[in-house]
């Protein structure tokens, strides 16, 4: 393999041991240096990248694409899927710039250049770029937890990036191979390293849980390899099989010189984090701006030893499912299996823990023997909020698929999972065809906001996406009241928030119904209560 040391710079830092592989707290490198490496040939191989688009969206940009029709996106980010004319056309820019940024980086994992590597940053930075602004707004809320874990057991935090290439930061991603959460962990993998995997609870899905694993998984793997290119490759493929490289190499313990021997995601893995590293760290120079939700989302946590149900919490005091779900995503049931002796954790907003605590005993009390029967867990068929055959109830639409339609478009239009539509339709993958009738179920009551999507054109169909349906229940309810000036007076109803309210009606956010009246952060919803709402046309 051809390797051109490109020599860049030469940056004199503070003196201090270095360790191979491994950086201690009290030193860095004296050197820093690109290396370029050529992936042309190797071995009389061809490069499965020698065209630049060829499989960087279907081995990458899946989980990607997943984010966004996450629960957490859809309802606190505002979504405009719509690309910049201006980046309609993939602008390169020159190698040396791309070098020179890498250059700059504060890390200890060396950060190799190449023609892979350029085609995840163009993935990240032009193709994917919406999304990657919600990572970076994500990336708040995870990376300071992720970076105290990684700490804690003396590894580089920029291994925090690995997150990012694992699961896009959506903590209930699930792989094809079924490897779930943050750092898509297998079910054995996560069952050695202690996590709970059962009816009730999968700790894979739990941030700070899953977190302190990976850090125990990425320290046990760099023992074996001393190289933290092989360690990365071998979280992503195996032990085994970056074993297996390394013998048909010949003996190499380099990630490049092992390359066309590892499996083939695994060869886009480690381009794909230098990638995560670069746009983590260079986002505005390619004028990406972190996008935040429309509130903070600040949390605490209740200590759990009883058995409760989401529906119990929401009801009482008024936190919707949906949140207590993005929140507490660990609970595969929407049930906290606690009881004397085995404590669980749930996190709500930090504005509610005095609620919470207030109404600690009505909580538990609220359809006791509804949900738990003699005080035995009454296991769900399915959870119904989410589970992808809950058809009940809802309005059926049929879409015809039309030249340039994907499943990923088709969700955003109609405000659907992708997994929802394979199962609706006994969809492969993501293989449809032009002119197939999709089967789409929406919310009762939205059937009319959705029924001319058939008829609309691609850019119509984007921006009708941004539109928020409002029901027929809700124009006609007993709740909502209109006094001629254009103000829509809404009675705030048990289970109410902010967003579900926001979200009934077109263009208004959480924002705009605060300061129309006077609400700050911290304000608790009362039943009753009288909200002036400024519908957007």
């Amino acid at each position: 393999m051809r390797k051109i040391q490109l020599a860049l710079a030469i940056i004199a830092l503070t003196t201090g041991q270095v360790l191979a592989g491994k950086l201690p707290k009290d030193s860095v490198p004296k050197i820093k240096r690109i290396e370029v490496v050529a992936l042309d040939t190797l071995n009389g191989y061809q490069s499965v990248y020698a065209s630049p688009d060829e499989n960087l969206n279907d081995l990458f940009g899946a989980q990607i694409d997943s984010l966004a029709n996450t629960w957490y996106i859809q309802n606190t980010f505002n979504i405009d899927f719509d690309v910049d004319p201006e980046l309609s056309e993939l602008v390169s820019l020159p190698d040396s710039i791309y070098i020179q940024r890498l250059q700059s980086i504060e890390s200890y994992i060396d950060l190799s250049y190449n023609k892979t590597v350029k085609n995840f940053i163009e993935l990240y930075t032009q193709r994917k770029r919406d999304l990657t602004e919600m990572m970076l707004g994500l990336s708040a809320y995870y990376f300071p937890m992720m970076e105290e874990k990684l700490d804690k057991y003396d590894l580089p935090l920029e291994l925090k990036y690995m997150a990012i290439i694992e699961s896009a930061l959506n903590p209930t991603a699930r792989s094809r191979a079924n490897a779930v959460g943050l750092w898509q962990f297998m079910y054995g993998t996560g069952k050695m390293y202690k996590l709970e995997i059962g009816t009730f609870v999968d700790e894979r899905r739990d941030p700070e849980k899953a977190t302190e694993a990976a850090a125990k998984y990425l320290s046990d793997l760099y023992k074996i390899y001393q190289n933290w290119h092989l360690v990365i490759a071998a979280y992503n493929c195996g032990p085994g099989n970056v074993n297996k490289a390394i013998r048909r190499s010949g003996g190499a313990r380099d990630y490049w010189s092992i390359y066309y021997y590892l499996p083939r995601e695994t060869r886009g893995y480690v381009p794909a984090f230098i990638a995560a590293a670069y746009v983590m760290n260079h986002f505005a120079q390619h004028k990406i701006q972190p996008r935040f939700p429309d509130f903070p989302i600040v949390t605490d946590t209740i200590h759990v030893q009883d058995y409760l149900h989401f529906k119990q919490v929401s009801e009482v005091i008024g936190i919707s499912t949906e949140e207590l779900q993005a929140l507490n995503p660990q609970y595969r049931m929407d049930i906290i299996p606690g009881k004397p002796g085995k404590r669980y954790v749930l996190r709500i907003p930090a504005e509610r823990v005095g609620d919470y605590i207030d109404n600690e005993e009505q909580i538990f009390a609220y359809n006791r023997t509804t949900y738990f029967p003699n005080n035995e867990i009454l296991v769900p068929k399915e959870r119904s909020s989410h589970h992808p055959s809950d058809i009940q109830g809802k309005d059926k639409i049929l879409y015809t698929v039309k030249s340039g339609d994907n499943l990923g478009y088709i969700s955003q239009w109609f405000r659907v999972r992708v997994t929802d539509l394979r199962y609706w339709n006994n969809i492969y993958k993501n293989l449809i065809r032009v002119g197939q009738k999709l089967a789409v179920y929406v919310p009762q009551g939205q059937a009319d906001h959705y029924a001319n999507i058939n008829s609309m054109s691609f850019s119509q169909k984007q921006e009708f996406a941004k539109q928020t349906p409002v029901t027929k229940a809700v124009s006609a309810s007993a709740n909502v009241s209109y006094d001629g000036s254009g103000l829509v007076h809404y009675t705030v109803r048990r289970g109410d928030t902010l967003w579900s309210i926001a979200r009934q009606f077109p263009g208004v956010s959480n924002q705009d119904i605060m300061r129309l009246n006077n609400m700050k952060n911290g304000n608790i919803l009362k039943v009753g209560q009288k909200l002036k709402i400024q519908p957007k046309s």
